[in-house]
């Protein structure tokens, strides 16, 4: 795999993570040749964390455009609840309460429970009931490479998680690597244990790496048909690499792409900002139209593009994606001058966040509800909010796909009214 750091300055140093697939070593004998998933969390150093001069939390988006100088809009649990009407309590106990949300990660993050809690108390949060689970095995943390964006991948899963969830309970299920077998097998533990009533998924593979060798396709693809069969909810992210995944043709990703995974594209959230105008929300593609002065230059685009695979035409559904609008997350291994609170982006924040909404949305009605897509051609316009404004074009695919009325590739049918939602399925 590749990884990619770049620099950019903020109060201090702030490094840009992102970590992209490359296709695995034919396996041996002629068997089908494994591939890895990846994942693509995109954390900035924020000035509110120690060593930057500044340790007092925002308030919200406006306050931190104040503090970076209208750069970042960066979002906290609060302001993420009012922008998508997320009750804190449902009948007078915390969101999902009595709830269970599974998360799949590879490797892990060896900080996972004390990040988690400092970031509970630095919002107030309740603190979470989080298993970790290893159906492989224990991996051995190095701290380099891939396992790096791992790492911040499960801390932004977890944490968001809770955030939108605060009652729920949190089963972290840990592949031993991140191949697509392993994580295979550990998303089929989660299932075949009914570990919980949704799931999140925030990594994927560009489908021109995977066509013509789906063997691990067609071994995913029964989970979640056994997912569905429980009513399981299972989300994915919809990619961070626009309409092409660096491919230069329309490509999408999988697992998003499956027809029984809810695909969540991305957005720049510009609620509550001086930014919105008119406009809640448009499409996270940096490269089309950047949400805020976007001083560090265009940073990533929602995936969501013709499947190659199934006959999904893109994104299902849409959530805040943009770096530039991101979620306020703790690190707590990156070491002593490094460690703190991070903006963090990419449509993996999206997935483990509808899982969680979802999870207070099944508490609320008191049933579980399948799969998402069967509803969000009924909820368009209506329970969901409609992205009419920006597009996920690339510099290696200029072509890309804009946001229209109704429907589109980079947003699906819009991004979540849960109120509003929990009023249409009781």
């Amino acid at each position: 795999m590749k990884h990619k750091t770049m620099m950019f300055a903020l109060a201090a140093a702030a490094a840009l993570v992102a970590v992209s697939a490359v296709p695995a070593t034919a396996a041996p004998g002629g068997t089908t040749a494994q591939w890895n998933y990846a994942v693509h969390p995109i954390a900035i150093r924020s000035p509110f964390s120690p060593g930057t001069g500044t340790h007092a939390l925002p308030s919200g988006p406006a306050d931190c455009l104040t503090a970076t100088g209208g750069e970042f809009a960066c979002q906290t649990p609060d302001s993420i609840r009012a922008a998508y009407d997320i009750p804190a309590t449902i009948n007078g106990v915390p969101a999902g309460t009595g709830q269970t949300i599974v998360i799949v990660d590879a490797f892990g993050s060896p900080t996972v429970r004390q990040d988690l809690a400092t970031f509970s108390q630095a919002f107030g949060l309740p603190q979470a009931d989080l298993n970790v689970i290893y159906p492989g095995g224990t991996p051995t943390w190095n701290g380099k490479g891939t396992q790096l964006g791992w790492a911040q991948e499960t801390s932004l899963d977890v944490q968001w998680a809770h955030a939108v969830a605060p009652g729920a309970t949190i089963d972290l299920v840990i592949a031993a690597n991140d191949g697509g077998n392993s994580i295979n097998t550990a998303e089929q533990y989660a299932v075949d244990n009914h570990l919980g009533t949704v799931m999140s998924m925030s990594f994927g593979i560009p489908e021109y790496l995977i066509t013509g060798n789906n063997g691990q396709v067609a071994q995913a693809h029964q989970v979640y048909v056994d997912a569905a069969a429980q009513k399981m909810s299972v989300f994915a992210s919809s990619g961070d690499d626009g309409s092409d995944n660096t491919a230069g043709t329309a490509n999408f990703s999988y697992p998003a792409s499956d027809e029984l995974v809810t695909s969540v594209g991305g957005t720049n959230l510009l609620y509550g900002t001086h930014l919105q105008k008119g406009v809640r929300e448009t499409v996270w593609g940096d490269f089309a139209l950047c949400a805020t002065t976007c001083a560090d230059g265009p940073i990533g685009a929602t995936g969501g593009a013709p499947s190659l695979l199934t006959a999904k035409g893109g994104s299902d559904v849409a959530y805040n994606a943009s770096v530039y609008t991101g979620v306020l997350t703790y690190l707590g291994f990156m070491g002593a001058d490094a460690s703190g609170f991070y903006f963090m982006g990419g449509t993996s924040a999206g997935s483990p966040q509808w899982a969680a909404l979802t999870a207070d949305v099944v508490q609320a009605v008191g049933h579980r509800i399948g799969d998402v897509t069967q509803y969000t051609t009924s909820w368009a316009g209506k329970q969901l909010y409609d992205v009419t404004v920006g597009a996920n074009t690339t510099p290696t695919f200029a072509g890309g796909y804009a946001a229209t009325k109704g429907w589109d590739r980079p947003t699906g049918y819009g991004t979540p009214d849960v109120a509003a939602i929990i009023r249409a399925l009781r």
